[in-house]
């Protein structure tokens, strides 16, 4: 990569972080905005117990990233930890003209090893809230992850209008180490990771305060300060690892104006629902009585809540931070409300005449329709996740370099249309004798309009099924519907939403259900398509698909040197 080899660039970057810090510079004739990281292992207090996080620049959570529309991001990864590799994503950037910088391990890159470092350099195409993390192993669970703001054009207008913003991440927490949860994953017998023991906001939460002392400032609520009277630009974004989370703040109404860097219709709400892998801007105004705080809370939704509710404190200015409210919130819905949950998914749609840096008009007529059935199922003894019955394992040759360069073949094509959908019965538990583990990948032709319908089943414990948000990257796709039950491709697709659909890049699968998505299949690369929940990932719960290979550019040599590129470089 040239930004790698460019010795007097990487010390013109050097000499403006000189702190470890994470430091920014913007280049007028350049517009780029630089950003030095490293990446080490941390002590740290999350929830008030200590336990150790992967860090960068020694924060948890990482540094933001903002930049404008329009500017280039490059970011100098260098990778301090002495055991294991890293990459990053950029969840949400569509990474066009880029895709070797998507950041997931042995798709687009190889694993940036103990000692080395690797620049990204990228785009922001598009205005919104975004956020990045680890995608190699289950670093995200570690702590790996930051928020990443793509602010509008100078001379562009939004549809709605602030006084000030606010960002924050939001996710759960173990005790136990992701090493232990990654090996209790993949062994005989199975050892679940088992439900969180905090739920974090902005990095913060508290375990079991009555029996320690939670003095330590790493754990202190995160504190949202705001002036009487102001409306405020709230950026959140879920992270979390494995739960449905709901978000209040005591006494306020929210109303939604973005959803994972598209606008949609506004929509005033109480409660957010937000599942791994969203990301939502709301509008909050301090219209409550000024002389007291408020709680924020946040609290599990879709499992059974066995973890605390998550705390932050909404601080009326001038008065003190660390003033505690007098009154506990107001409980999230039940967390088996699924009625509740598919209505708030159903009541976001697109806005009217959007800004838009793309054609955001759904295609109505589709080229190709490509059915995932999702199953838990039980493949050489280990529990495994399956799509279609093969339970994903990545190359040791990244896809895209192995498809760029012809090196090997290192997946076999999916089947053109899986036909098992139509006599499986997705109330009971799998049987499922031919889930294999493989690499199956999905070839799109290039600028085609592709429909995805995600059908959901029992897992191998009867009469249980479960939540899948399914992200996707390099793309922004269009939510047609959702249903219970078996889809039917005759009578299903007559209830699609081809008015307003909203542009998301991840989708929520609820239990024993379907949902149905639309993409154009027109950026150049290999993209992965996953449920965002890392433990299911770490199971084999996702795909690949490509498209246009042959208009991919010369990929960076820091990119490579993994599998068969190890001997093989361009």
């Amino acid at each position: 990569m040239g930004w790698k080899e460019n010795r007097y660039l990487r010390l013109l970057v050097v000499m403006v972080v000189a702190t470890m810090q994470a430091c920014v510079t913007q280049s007028k004739s350049t517009m780029e905005k630089h950003y030095r990281w490293q990446i080490n292992y941390q002590f740290w207090s999350p929830d008030c117990v200590e336990r150790m996080v992967i860090a960068i620049n020694g924060q948890f959570p990482g540094p933001t990233v903002r930049a404008r529309v329009g500017e280039t991001i490059v970011v100098e990864v260098e990778n301090l930890m002495p055991t294991e590799g890293v990459v990053i994503h950029w969840h949400g950037i569509h990474q066009i003209g880029t895709p070797w910088a998507d950041g997931t391990a042995y798709i687009t890159q190889c694993a940036i090893n103990p000692g080395e470092t690797y620049v990204y350099k990228f785009l922001a195409e598009k205005p919104g809230t975004y956020f990045y993390h680890g995608h190699h192993g289950m670093q995200r669970t570690a702590g790996l992850y930051g928020s990443l703001i793509v602010e509008s054009g100078e001379d562009e207008a939004e549809p709605f209008e602030y006084d000030g913003e606010l960002s924050i991440i939001i996710s759960d927490w173990w005790h136990k180490s992701v090493y232990e949860q990654m090996t209790g994953l993949s062994s005989i017998p199975f050892r679940w990771v088992g439900e969180p023991q905090s739920l974090l906001i902005q990095g913060r939460g508290r375990y079991n305060c009555s029996r320690r002392d939670c003095k330590n400032p790493q754990c202190a609520p995160h504190v949202l300060s705001v002036e009487a009277g102001k409306t405020y630009r709230l950026r959140i974004a879920s992270v979390a690892s494995l739960s449905s989370l709901n978000f209040l703040i005591q006494g306020h109404l929210m109303t939604i104006v973005e959803a994972d860097g598209n606008y949609v219709e506004p929509i005033q709400v109480q409660k957010l629902d937000i599942y791994s892998g969203e990301t939502y801007s709301v509008l909050l105004t301090a219209d409550q009585d000024p002389s007291r705080n408020y709680w924020a809370a946040l609290n599990v939704r879709g499992r059974p809540p066995k973890t605390p509710t998550g705390l932050a404190i909404l601080n009326y200015l001038p008065n003190p931070s660390t003033s505690v409210p007098p009154s506990v919130p107001l409980p999230s819905p039940s967390w088996n409300d699924f009625a509740y949950s598919k209505d708030f998914s159903r009541n976001i749609v697109a806005r009217r005449g959007q800004h838009s840096y793309q054609d955001n008009s759904v295609p109505l007529k589709t080229d190709r329709s490509i059915f995932l059935l999702n199953t838990q199922n039980l493949v050489e003894g280990y529990i495994k996740w399956a799509i279609n019955n093969v339970s994903q394992a990545l190359p040791s040759t990244p896809y895209l370099a192995s498809l760029k360069y012809r090196l090997n073949d290192v997946s076999r094509p999916a089947p053109e249309n899986y036909q098992g959908i139509k006599e499986y019965d997705i109330t009971k538990p799998p049987p499922n004798p031919n889930a294999t583990i493989g690499t199956v990948m999905y070839n799109f032709v290039l600028n085609s309009t592709v429909d995805l319908i995600l059908q959901n089943a029992n897992t191998l414990i009867p009469g249980n099924s479960e939540i899948h948000p399914w992200h996707m990257h390099g793309h922004s796709f269009w939510i047609l519907g959702y249903g219970d039950g078996l889809f039917d491709a005759d009578k299903d697709p007559l209830s699609y939403n081809l008015r307003n659909p909203p542009l998301r890049n991840t989708v929520t699968l609820f239990p024993f259900g379907w949902t149905a998505i639309r993409l154009k299949a027109d950026n150049p690369g290999v993209w992965a398509f996953h449920c965002h929940l890392e433990a299911h990932l770490q199971m084999g719960m996702g795909i690949v698909f490509s498209e246009g290979i042959e208009h991919v550019g010369s990929l960076p040599r820091s990119a490579m040197g993994c599998g068969s590129t190890r001997k093989w470089l361009p």
